[in-house]
């Protein structure tokens, strides 16, 4: 078997350290001895755009919102860049006048993007359409008002299985109050886990969100499931924007 070849490592800010790694054409992301991303499993990451992502139609007053119809001119925030599969995964879904922010802490990640890692996901951070913040994402949701139409966290592990404690709070009860401050109209909040939690669907309903939770291929064609949550705000009177019930 081909050993793995340590290519870099780079602090977090808080503590701890991020070492990128390759093994012939797979790339692997840890924190100490655990691994937190994989080329090769990415099957989540995807599905969370999707799943986030899904019924997102804005009328343009004359037009009508067609069911299943590619999502224009909205604004998306994705927590944590990883290696590109979820900002990909949104991309190919919205329309040329959608707005994607990706918030990542480790200023490494975003350099690995658009280095090494950057051909694994067709170079999303070349895109237009995207603006990267190298921040927490904690502070960019703090400061937003309605406007996220959704927020995808793919940010440690998910709210139980956490490398560092300081992320606790983004999905504890005042992150997610939050997060529902940050969201417009309909507007979804999703993520993904390797096990479930029902705590944090408790959270999410508490926080006045409708949910629903499914198990999700962690790699393409199948292998293991991770847990996937989309949570939706109950829709208001602002705007134009709906969301199609499936």
């Amino acid at each position: 078997m081909i050993p793995w070849e340590e290519l870099e490592r780079a602090p977090v800010p808080g503590g701890g350290e991020l070492t990128l790694l390759r093994r012939g054409d797979e790339f692997s992301i840890r924190a100490g001895t655990q691994e937190l991303m994989n080329s090769r499993m990415h099957g989540s990451e995807e599905a969370l755009a999707e799943r986030g992502c899904a019924g997102l139609v804005r009328d343009s007053g004359v037009e009508t919102p067609v069911r299943g119809a590619p999502v224009r001119g909205v604004r998306v925030l994705i927590g944590g860049l990883g290696m590109g599969f979820t900002v990909r995964a949104c991309l190919d879904r919205l329309g040329a006048a959608a707005r994607v922010e990706v918030a990542e802490l480790v200023p490494a990640v975003v350099r690995w993007n658009r280095g090494p890692l950057a051909h694994l996901a067709g170079r999303p951070l070349d895109d237009a359409r995207v603006r990267v913040f190298e921040g927490d994402v904690g502070a960019v949701i703090r400061a937003a008002r309605e406007v996220y139409d959704a927020i995808l966290m793919d940010v440690d592990n998910g709210p139980v299985a956490l490398t560092s404690e300081a992320n606790a709070r983004l999905y504890g009860t005042a992150g997610l109050a939050e997060a529902v401050r940050a969201l417009a109209p309909g507007g979804a909040y999703a993520l993904w886990s390797p096990v479930d939690d029902r705590r944090f669907t408790d959270r999410l309903r508490r926080a006045g969100l409708a949910v629903t939770t499914e198990r999700v291929p962690a790699r393409p064609g199948g292998g293991g499931r991770h847990v996937l949550w989309v949570a939706r705000l109950k829709q208001k009177s602002r705007g134009s924007l709906r969301f199609p019930v499936p």
